[in-house]
């Protein structure tokens, strides 16, 4: 009895993944949401990371998982300090811009996935998919967590 009661738990009804690109031009607070992470990247290119960690829940943190060009790949998990300490205070630009995002938001959550190219004085230097979850509290949508692939290999041009 408990066998097929789990068989039937284990079942996943496929869903449609979302359409990148759906939410641009965004309607209303889904813009609002993809401020908060284009406002991030704008305080890490200009090394202001006192500015930037006003973005993070504190409780949050980041994810990367780095391909190799061997194709393995490494889970790096950091703290907000340490990917904030990642960020040079001096040294060629870092920018990081995200394409064709869909952001998708149920009451006080929200998500942005998104692709994303990132460069070094406008030379690629990785490229992947960003996947941030928010939350919103006392009116502010707050990053709790990112998660990103990070690869050197099919990038697009800058």
């Amino acid at each position: 009895m408990i066998a097929p009661l789990f068989a039937l738990l284990l079942q996943v009804t496929p869903v449609a993944p979302i359409v990148k690109g759906t939410a641009l031009p965004p309607p209303g607070e889904e813009q609002t949401v993809l401020a908060v992470a284009n406002n991030l990247f704008d305080a890490l290119s200009a090394r202001d990371k006192a500015r930037a960690l006003t973005f993070f829940r504190p409780d949050g943190a980041a994810q990367a998982v780095v391909e190799k060009p061997d194709g393995s790949r490494k889970l790096r998990h950091m703290t907000w300090p340490e990917f904030i300490g990642g960020i040079p205070d001096s040294g060629p630009v870092f920018v990081e811009k995200l394409t064709n995002p869909a952001v998708e938001i149920d009451g006080d959550i929200a998500m942005i996935w998104s692709d994303y190219v990132a460069t070094v004085d406008g030379k690629v230097i990785h490229c992947g998919v960003n996947h941030f979850d928010l939350v919103r509290e006392g009116g502010q949508w707050k990053i709790l967590n990112i998660t990103w692939t990070q690869r050197t290999t099919g990038c697009p041009a800058a």
